[in-house]
């Protein structure tokens, strides 16, 4: 087992699941973005539920039933590999929100056999 550690940047997007980037889903658009740029990882959470600034209530509850509930897309790497995608993000992402910090991160990898 191999261990990493040192300071990282945590990305979060928060976004709607009907967002869209040319037609095609923005949560998806932006794995897809991150992982041709080289970013470590990338994890899409879909919410339960959630409202945004309009405070409009977003739901996966049976009476409630909502197609656009929310969307988190998070990553962690370097500072300066996150620092290179955020203009790229800022082009995509039409409504939401777009935070950072600084982490400390511990990663934990399988050893190669050889």
């Amino acid at each position: 087992m191999t261990r990493l550690e040192g300071e990282g940047k945590l990305l979060r997007i928060f976004i709607g699941e009907s967002d869209r980037w040319h037609g095609k889903p923005l949560y998806g658009e932006i794995v897809a973005l991150v992982r041709r740029e080289g970013i470590a990882g990338a994890t899409v959470l879909r919410g339960l539920e959630g409202f945004g600034a309009k405070s409009h209530l977003h739901t996966a509850r049976i009476l409630r039933l909502s197609e656009d509930l929310p969307i988190i897309v998070e990553m962690v790497d370097t500072v300066e590999n996150i620092d290179r995608v955020l203009p790229q993000l800022d082009e995509m992402i039409e409504e939401g929100m777009v935070i950072t910090e600084r982490v400390q991160v511990v990663s934990y990898r399988r050893a190669k056999r050889g």
